[in-house]
């Protein structure tokens, strides 16, 4: 039996697209918690808004950040 695709939404894929310009940073988090992470990483090399941040926790999970002028925001609440 032939499974259903998931539909995509097009509001999703325009943020996707969008984020996809912004310049993009991949980091480890070590010990600290993900966000805790990127935010001392944002501040020890002094990253300038907007750009994108993968966190990887462990060998299978990653987090993504989105750093605006706002503050740190979550890259799925972004692309929505």
């Amino acid at each position: 039996m032939a499974r259903k695709r998931k539909r995509k939404s097009r509001r999703r894929q325009e943020g996707r697209k969008i984020l996809e310009l912004v310049p993009q940073y991949n980091i480890e988090s070590g010990e600290d918690k993900p966000v805790t992470a990127a935010r001392k990483y944002i501040h020890a090399i002094g990253i300038e808004p907007p750009a994108l941040l993968v966190v990887r926790r462990n060998e299978h999970t990653t987090d993504r950040y989105f750093w605006a002028e706002k503050g740190l925001f979550g890259a799925q609440y972004v692309e929505e």
